[in-house]
């Protein structure tokens, strides 16, 4: 979850890591550190944002031409100076950033201990650094050799980049379920842990397997190798975005430039994979396994966070039109309750970022018992993508705000299709049918901006209720998953305390928490289950509960019981999660704005959760 940085070439390297942990530091904020080679090594690290680091390094002497630099979100140790990265050994040579977790640290350093080795922080890094350099010095072996062979001694996940003083013309690589990418430029490489500090620089890209490591040298040749000794002849791949994408464009915030660009996003995600007035889906990854996924006894999709809600409203659209099972699963409990999994069943991985630790365990699992593994993903190249026996990108472009807004949607829209394409090879959606909701999700985009065009109502809104300690978040149906994800997000942002729960749910305990304090949020598009959300909106009423209901245009029944209306375009019941979501991510990002939180880079969260 650490943002890692590396640079070897012929330029400065610490204005290209500082630029580049900025843009890392939507993946940890605890604290930042740069170690820099020219003759000496030099550190310096900080606890808090790179702007801490960039103060205590002003006026510094960082000429280097190769370097590193990490942005920590913290697992072993608090955040503070001495636990920030880079970690060096006992000897000074050595410097090492690492993204992950290094489960038997505990014994190996129990084991150095003995040996003489002193350490001054409280991670698992540190360890991992000594461990390198003592295997270099009982081996008498060169450092590359060295690091295969620690990393061979260690159990858990890294990503790492390892500096050595001895050897200033070479960086090495390595990961193993944290995600790495080397960028090739003109006599110059970048080292990453995703491609955002590199397209400024290049489009060339090379993605480290799992257990791999690389050998960078400055002269422009690089080596990859297995952890195993073998040499593997690298991928070259380009980069299909642009440095205007990781880019705010005029908005204060990414959160909220991504917000504004989910009707954009949902037009890439939908492009050259159906047309409605022919009446056809093509997904790339459904077709090369349609007909084992047409078969399938049974759907599991596994999922964490946001990406579990939109496996929520997955599981409603596949069992509604496809007519088949489908069991919906926390990726981070998955694989500990010994699930049943056969080889008639299809196993659907959800993941914004592709490397999310909990999910690839679960994918893991399930390819062991003979699933069939259908990824969704929005970071081409990812693990889950190269982990999946198929699948199909999201296209939403990068995502940088901590808070998954943009890539909600495109996994509901990507869903979506997959859902109708899976129910016309099953025989159980008419033709005509499919016409109408596919002509209905052509139509999204338009009224996702009409939505956004209610901002200022909402942010009206917000500035009464931003006090508040407490919301209640109902839906039914397929809007009693946006009302999880709408609880979701007003936590993870302004750190109120917020619940989801299916409206006729109320009943059976939280009425008990409603009184004049208490808003809640009703989402009451559904026309299948209208009557039954009027009357547990009058039941919050009844309770002097503050109403704040989200209707289709129009609506009357509801204007005279809530206490705010948000009015949204109407469209088909299957598809309303898309549009009703708008106005919780403004309600949220509006709160969190209005009470000085940090919408981007929110306390405790980072934004690709690579560890367990």
């Amino acid at each position: 979850m650490c943002g890692i940085v590396g640079y070897i070439g012929r330029k400065e390297a610490f204005p290209i890591i500082i630029k580049g942990l900025k843009r890392l530091e939507y993946r940890g904020y605890d604290s930042a550190g740069v170690a820099l080679l020219n003759g000496d090594m030099t550190v310096f690290k900080k606890a808090g944002k790179v702007s801490d680091l960039e103060t205590i390094v002003d006026g510094a002497r960082t000429h280097a031409s190769i370097g590193i630099g990490h942005t920590r979100w913290a697992t072993h140790g608090e955040p503070n100076d001495r636990n920030a990265h880079p970690h060096l050994s006992q000897s000074g040579n050595l410097a090492v950033i690492h993204n992950g977790i290094i489960e038997n640290y505990a014994a190996i350093k129990e084991e150095l201990t003995k040996r003489g080795y002193t350490f001054h922080s409280d991670t698992d890094t540190e360890v991992l650094v000594n461990l390198i350099e003592e295997v270099q010095k009982q081996e008498n072996t060169s450092l590359d050799n060295a690091v295969r062979i620690a990393l061979n001694q260690v159990v858990g996940a890294y990503a790492i980049v390892v500096l050595n003083k001895k050897n200033p013309d070479q960086l090495l690589a390595a990961r193993k379920g944290s995600p790495l990418v080397i960028g090739i430029g003109d006599d110059e490489f970048f080292v990453a842990s995703d491609a955002s500090p590199i397209i400024e620089y290049t489009k060339n890209v090379v993605y480290l397997d799992e257990q791999e490591y690389a050998i960078i040298n400055r002269d422009g040749s690089y080596q990859i190798r297995t952890l195993g000794n073998v040499e593997k002849s690298p991928e070259i791949k380009k980069l299909e975005f642009s440095i205007e994408t990781i880019e705010k464009g005029g908005f204060e915030h990414f959160m909220l430039k991504e917000i504004y660009e989910q009707p954009r996003a949902i037009e890439d995600s939908l492009r050259g994979r159906m047309n409605a007035s022919q009446g056809w889906i093509k997904l790339g990854g459904f077709n090369e396994y349609s007909n084992r996924i047409s078969r399938a006894d049974r759907f599991l999709i596994t999922a964490c966070g946001t990406s579990w809600h939109s496996g929520l409203i997955g599981e409603y659209m596949i069992e509604d039109l496809a007519r088949v099972p489908v069991e919906v699963e926390y990726a981070s409990e998955f694989r500990y309750r010994n699930p049943i999994i056969t080889e008639h069943d299809v196993v659907i991985a959800i993941s914004q970022s592709g490397e999310t630790a909990d999910t690839l365990a679960a994918i893991n699992l399930a390819k062991e018992r003979q699933a069939l593994i259908y990824g969704i993903c929005n970071v081409i190249g990812s693990s889950i993508a190269r982990t999946s026996h198929a699948g199909s990108y999201t296209h939403a472009g990068p995502e940088i705000g901590v808070a998954s807004t943009k890539a909600f949607s495109t996994q509901v829209s990507l869903i979506t299709l997959m859902a109708l394409q899976m129910a016309e090879h099953r025989g159980t959606i008419a033709t005509s049918r499919m016409r109408e909701i596919l002509y209905e999700l052509e139509n999204i985009p338009k009224k996702i901006e009409e939505t956004l065009q209610l901002d200022a109502q909402i942010k009206e809104i917000a500035s009464i209720y931003k006090d508040a300690s407490n919301f209640l978040y109902l839906g039914r149906g397929y809007n009693f998953p946006v009302a999880l994800e709408g609880a979701l997000k007003l936590k993870e942002i302004s750190y109120i305390h917020a619940e989801g729960y299916p409206a006729a749910e109320m009943k059976h305990g939280p009425i008990a928490l409603i009184d004049e304090n208490m808003p809640v949020v009703f989402l009451a598009t559904n026309k299948s289950a209208y009557e039954k959300i009027v009357s547990n909106v009058q039941e919050v009423k009844a309770r002097k509960g503050k109403i704040i209901a989200v209707v289709n245009k129009g609506d009357t029944h509801i204007r005279e019981l809530a206490d705010h209306l948000i009015e949204v375009p109407e469209t088909e019941e299957i598809l309303s999660p898309l549009i009703t979501i708008v106005p919780l991510q403004l309600l949220a990002y509006h709160i969190a704005i209005m009470r000085g939180c940090n919408v981007d880079q929110p306390r405790n969260l980072a934004k690709s959760v690579t560890v367990e």
